[in-house]
């Protein structure tokens, strides 16, 4: 009943914002689904781990195929999430990419990867870039589930699930067959080039992916906010640090990285219903810039000579076994065990001082996945399984006299670290009458953490040098979908889902904002999010789908940064100055409503479009008991596609749209970031609406040759993404050479 009270104001509020969606699907008879189609049966696989149709899934799932990857060429893994249209990003930097859904984002999102989770100790609530490990070519499917998923994947789940499934080796494949492409765009003049390889035998398959990305610093339009534009640049010299204006203002400086990625799959079928798989995943970026960072100032010089963040490196090792037999308790079982080390680190110099600091961590994610599921009759499918994960981290910190060369220790990012999980969970589809499937879940989950704090007591005055967190949760799910008609389908969802205390909540040391610093806090607990949704979709002859989904979340428990008292001192000094303490704490409540709507038709034989449109909004307590915007809330952002296509050749035309921000809708930590806004007439921060006009054209040449030919943000507009610290790509045109063989 509390939390029915506290999320019904906000259901009147999405009644306001909640739309209409339409989708066009051919002028004959329904064809079955494809890359090019959207379709009420459409397979998806995210959910329950294992393949089955969207219609008898209640949460709503969006999927993104090879087909339209080669078409739009995402730079990243994050810019291929925003082309569900349902996935916002922002960026810090050129070498980043954070995905907001429905109102969360970082450490309550889940990143899974082949079906490993990917997400590690140290995802912070600030924004992230770990997606941008993964490689946009070596995509199989991507799908995006919405809304809690803490049955199937534990802590984390509150806002969605990203499932990233890579290319697959296909046990048969004679010789030798791949495909190769390259990429230039303006913007960045970056130069990408990859190749994968498929090759195999009767009873084994391998595939080699290898891609490489070189991007220089990103232009930004020239039509937009000035505030937008920073004209200088510290160039670090032999003899000192130089500001130095800019020849074109309208680069980024500095934004510029470099990207490799390897990708190695082998599977091998010793028996009919076996396989045994094994993939290696290895990716790791140069040094790069966080631009946001350097648009600091003080003293009105550029606050900072150096702010980079060091190599990330990401390896996966990826081990599976899975039996497809009916026995008495599983007609299909997996088990998965995966081995990575994550690798990444900090580096900072104040402008014109002699002292570097760098700070590093590494993170080992070791985890084992049992998944089985077991049909007992035509109208129940149980689905259940088993999960441990262990996290080790390792964290230090290094200044370096720039001008000498010596060394010394200072304090770390982070408290030597362990974080478990282990959890069991169990899941039912029971097909109650031919139009109506109900899905029910239930997962008990264990976690633990230990931190040592001992080499940092030199230099804070920490009240304690270990903690340790104990926690338990029980979450579940209730849903439903109805088929009244083949053209229908109604999906009601009722979960909870919960988020423990990881290493960055309870013990991590940094400065989150000019004069203020983060500090640890040992009391912490797991915060709980409790959801509910309606999608509703109907196809209109053979031609045409209205889409409708909205929501309510509550959040209790939030674990959010707040002013802090660090052995009886509210300020402390870090990097130089008098700063406010804060820490993390279990002091908030925080709500979140929305709606998604959006359009697709096919218009004729030839031509089709497709609109979508998300609306959210989110508060969150402050410590006095006033409201705050929440921060990872976007504003409504929108994107509208027009698509002709005749036998090889198509051309697209797309818009990206989103709405204003005033300075009274952000959320109260972001109204002080002067550096990442446009300043209003009273120099208040705040984030303009703005758009894109995109264009792009592909053709199928000779001998399966693919020519892709684009020209983006054709009007040239200067926009910055809410909550980023970067600009997003002035006039850019792509061009882009596919080939397989």
């Amino acid at each position: 009943m509390q939390f029915l009270s506290q999320v019904l104001p906000y259901v009147r509020t999405a009644s306001f914002v909640l739309g209409v969606g339409i989708t066009v699907r051919g002028f004959a008879q329904a064809p079955a689904p494809t890359e090019d189609t959207l379709d009420l049966r459409e397979v998806v696989i995210s959910a329950a781990r294992w393949k089955q149709t969207a219609e008898h899934i209640p949460s709503q799932v969006a999927v993104v195929l090879p087909k339209l990857i080669a078409q739009f060429q995402p730079q990243t893994a994050a810019d291929l999430l925003s082309l569900t249209g349902k996935v916002f990003i922002q960026k810090s930097q050129q070498g980043g990419g954070s995905p907001m859904i429905r109102g969360f984002a970082t450490n309550r999102l889940i990143y899974s990867v082949d079906g490993v989770r990917m997400n590690t100790a140290i995802f912070r609530a600030g924004n992230i870039q770990n997606v941008i490990n993964l490689d946009p070519y070596a995509m199989d499917r991507t799908e995006v589930v919405f809304g809690p998923a803490s049955v199937m994947y534990g802590s984390d789940a509150i806002g969605g699930v990203m499932s990233f499934t890579t290319l697959q080796p296909v046990v048969g494949t004679k010789g030798v067959h791949g495909s190769a492409q390259a990429r230039y765009s303006s913007a960045n003049s970056e130069q990408t080039g990859h190749i994968d390889l498929q090759y195999g035998g009767p009873k084994w398959a391998g595939i080699t992916s290898l891609s490489r990305w070189d991007f220089d610093h990103l232009r930004q339009g020239s039509r937009g906010p000035r505030d937008y534009i920073k004209a200088r640049y510290v160039d670090v010299t032999p003899n000192g640090d130089v500001v130095r204006i800019q020849s074109d203002s309208l680069l980024q400086i500095p934004t510029g990285y470099t990207q490799q990625n390897l990708m190695q799959k082998f599977v091998f079928v010793p028996a009919a219903g076996w396989e045994l798989q094994y993939g290696l995943h290895y990716s790791a970026t140069s040094d790069y810039g966080r631009y946001d960072r350097h648009n600091r100032v003080r003293n009105g010089l550029p606050r900072y000579a150096e702010w980079n963040y060091g190599p990330q490196r990401w390896t996966m090792h990826n081990m599976s076994l899975r039996r497809e037999a009916k026995k008495r308790f599983a007609d299909l079982w997996t088990l998965r065990v995966a081995a990575q080390r994550f690798e990444e680190s900090r580096i900072d110099r104040a402008l014109n001082a002699t002292d570097r600091m760098t700070q590093s961590e590494r993170v080992g994610a070791y985890s084992v996945n049992w998944d089985a599921t077991k049909e007992w009759n035509a109208t129940h499918t149980f689905f259940y399984g088993v999960e441990g994960v262990w996290n080790s981290v390792n964290s230090d910190g290094v200044v370096e006299d720039v001008l000498s060369g010596l060394q010394s220790v200072t304090h770390s990012r982070y408290p030597q670290s362990t974080w478990y999980s282990v959890g069991i969970y169990a899941t039912e589809a029971w097909a109650v009458t031919p139009k109506t499937t109900i899905t029910s879940g239930l997962r008990a989950n264990a976690v633990g953490l230990d931190a040592d704090f001992s080499q940092n007591l030199d230099f804070f005055p920490l009240p304690f040098g270990t903690a340790q967190v104990r926690d338990a949760a029980v979450t579940g799910s209730f849903g439903a979908t109805y088929r009244p008609t083949a053209d229908w389908i109604i999906k009601a969802n009722l979960g909870t889902a919960f988020r423990a205390p990881n290493v960055d909540d309870l013990g991590k040391i940094f400065d989150s904002s000019p004069g203020m610093v983060v500090v640890p806090n040992d009391n912490l607990k797991s915060e709980y999010a409790y959801n509910v949704d309606v999608d509703v979709a109907k196809l209109f002859g053979t031609w045409f789908k209205v889409d409708v989904a909205a929501y309510a979340t509550l959040l209790e428990n939030a674990l959010v940064r707040r002013p802090f008292v660090l052995d009886g001192y509210d300020s402390i000094m870090y990097g130089g100055e008098m700063s406010r303490v804060e820490a993390v704490q279990n002091a908030a409540i925080a709500r979140v409503v929305g709606a998604y709507f959006g359009m697709e038709a096919r218009l004729s034989k030839t031509w089709s479009t497709k609109f979508s449109y998300n609306v959210q909004r989110g508060v969150e307590e402050l410590d006095n008991g006033d409201l705050s915007p929440s921060r990872h809330a976007a504003p409504a952002f929108g994107l509208a596609r027009l698509t002709y296509q005749k036998g090889k050749f198509r051309v697209d035309l797309t818009s990206q749209v989103q709405a204003a921000r005033s300075n009274d809708e952000l959320a109260w930590e972001e109204r002080a970031k002067t550096e990442m806004y446009a300043l209003d007439s009273e120099g208040n921060a705040y984030s303009p609406a703005w758009y894109t006009l995109n264009a792009r054209a592909s053709v199928e040449l000779k001998q399966g040759v693919i020519l892709n030919l684009g020209l983006e943000n054709i009007t040239d507009q200067r926009y910055r993404p809410y909550s980023s610290g970067i600009s997003g790509a002035g006039r850019n045109a792509v061009v882009a050479v596919a080939a397989r063989f």
